[in-house]
């Protein structure tokens, strides 16, 4: 993580202010703190990807990925939400996605983030068989 997320870095603190305050972090403001919500998301969204395991169509371009990561962010959003004993504000799931989105975009325009993490899983792309592989003859459908 240290590669895509420095330690000092908003998305590394929220994640680590909302796992160490696990059973208090949502009493600190009479409603859900957009900006932390969005940073942990976006952090528990490329860890996610890191680890893999529910990753079940491989990214194969830039956008695939934005794809994956944004659908875990908001993944984690909700289950924020779910936990959450404070109120969401008015637009507030708005609001989270859009700092999510940004924050993704910012880390996947780093350095070579983009090929590193599509390269992560290239293997399993490769191992996957392509339909015409798979013994049936392709048939074509006549359109009238």
């Amino acid at each position: 993580m240290d590669r895509l997320f420095a330690p000092q870095s908003a998305e590394a603190q929220a994640h680590t202010h909302l796992n160490e305050n696990w059973f208090t972090w949502d009493q600190e403001h009479p409603s859900l703190d957009e900006t932390l919500t969005a940073g942990c998301a976006t952090y528990e969204a490329f860890q996610r990807y890191l680890k893999g395991t529910d990753l079940y169509l491989v990214p194969q371009s830039r956008s695939d990925l934005e794809n994956v990561l944004r659908r875990y962010a908001y993944d984690t959003i909700h289950n924020t939400i779910a936990r959450s004993r404070s109120q969401l504000e008015r637009g507030g799931y708005s609001r989270m996605c859009s700092l999510v989105e940004r924050s993704i975009s910012k880390v996947l325009d780093e350095n070579d983030n983009v090929s590193y993490l599509l390269g992560l899983y290239r293997h399993r792309l490769e191992a996957q068989p392509r339909a015409r592989d798979l013994g049936s003859p392709a048939r074509s459908i006549r359109i009238k």
